[in-house]
Order: structure tokens, then sequence, then C-alpha cells
């Protein structure tokens, strides 16, 4: 177990705003689709489908909306969604990888190249910046969950690799094979989580502030306003009084 990180990936998370709530439903609707779609369409049969559900539960996603995605995936009219990754360098020389789930690999491709080059950045080829990762099991509890001890001590106990704390709350790591078998012992400690689900970990992070740092902030932002965009990664180490000074 590494223990508490002092560096915390930057990982913009959606929804935060009251006027991002329906783009998060629509992110989450889709994934629970694609999950039934490519497998049964019982949560219990179905481990993507099951973790996509619990995510939207997690953001207080209304059972008949769950429901909806579910029954569309067997509908003949369902869209047929394609998983395609895209990375690339941002301001500052930092790290981007974009998953996308979209019926129009044109039209994603264009957009996020396009959000990349009026911010500085450059898309690069599939694995230009994968190779700097991990792909690990990420496990997130709000401040709620308990304290960096209580939340390490069933990190520990479950198996986890890692544990990530601050204020916003506790990002707990595992390999990605034993995600659903960590993620259930936690969740016999701590309660449900709030998002459970296979990610991307930098294994170094790169410093950057100044206007570098700000325009990054305004391209993720962009990059997760995109329709077709479902998670938004980056290895950025910004300083929390930098945060403070592009908050204000």
């Amino acid at each position: 177990m590494a223990g508490h990180s002092k560096f915390k990936n930057i990982m913009h998370r959606k929804g935060r705003a009251d006027s991002a709530r329906s783009k998060l439903f629509s992110k989450l609707s889709r994934e629970i689709t694609v999950a039934a779609k490519g497998g049964l369409p019982d949560p219990n049969m179905n481990a993507r489908l099951r973790l996509a559900v619990a995510n939207a539960k997690a953001e207080s996603v209304p059972k008949d909306v769950i429901d909806r995605a579910i029954k569309k995936a067997s509908g003949g009219d369902a869209e047929s969604y394609e998983e395609i990754r895209y990375e690339g360098f941002g301001p500052g020389g930092v790290g981007v990888i974009v998953e996308a789930l979209t019926d129009n690999r044109n039209r994603a491709a264009s957009n996020i190249r396009s959000t990349f080059s009026k911010n500085g950045g450059n898309l690069g080829e599939t694995g230009s910046v994968s190779f700097m990762w991990d792909r690990v099991g990420q496990i997130v509890y709000g401040p709620e969950a308990g304290s960096e001890d209580k939340v390490m001590e069933a990190a520990i106990e479950a198996g986890a690799d890692d544990v990530e704390s601050d204020e916003d709350g506790h990002t707990i790591y595992t390999a990605f094979e034993q995600l659903s078998d960590v993620a259930q012992a936690l969740e016999a400690s701590l309660g449900p989580a709030k998002s459970t689900s296979i990610a991307w970990r930098p294994k170094a992070l790169t410093p950057v502030s100044g206007d570098a740092a700000g325009t990054l902030m305004k391209m993720l932002e962009a990059l997760e306003d995109e329709d077709d965009v479902q998670n938004v990664y980056s290895n950025a180490d910004i300083s929390a009084e930098e945060l403070e000074k592009l908050a204000g």
C-alpha cells in the first residue's frame, strides 16, 4: 500500500453545476445502454452493466431513466455506439486521455481535435500518451465515508493498492482485475461508493501553472462538454493556490 499521495491526479468531474445535470444523465444513460447491448440486460449477470447502473444511482439518476436506458439496448432503433480513445498533449506538455462513446466517429474526431488545437494542444496517435499511464480500478467515496485513516484501513482490508484523500473525498485504486471484489469489500465497510470504474492513472504528474494552467482547464472543460465524450483524464499537477486563483 503506497499510502496517501499529496498529489492528486486532476480528473475533472462532470455534473458539478446544476446546469450540467442533464448532460451527466445523458452520458450515464449512454454507458448503461452500451453495457446492456454488449451483454445480458440483467445487472446481476453483466458486470459492466452493474457498474454503470451503480454509478447512475450514485448520481441520483431516476430509476425510470435507468430502466429506459436498459430497454433501449434491446430495441431495434438503439444507436450503435463505438468506443474510441483519443490521446494528446495540452498546454504545458500535459498528457490528456479522452474516452468517447459515439455514433459518429468522424464528428467525434473532428470536434475533439478542434478542441485540442484551439487551446494550444495537439492530438496524437493512439499510444502516444497512454504508455505513461496505468489502467486501474478506481473507487471514489465522498468525505462523509470517514477519516483518511478509516478509509485507508478499509482499503487495506479490501485488498486495494493505494488511496488518495483530500477535502473532496477519497479515491481508492486497485488492479482492474480485482475491482469488483475490492468494491464489494469496501461497500460492506464504508457503504456504497460515489463511483466505481476502470480508469487511467498517470505514472508521473506534469507541473503546470500560470497561463498554461488556465488554458489547460478551459481545454479540459471544453472536452467534457462534448456530447460524445465520456471521460477526460490529465496528468496535470496544479497547486491548490493556482486552482484557487483560477476559480476566482
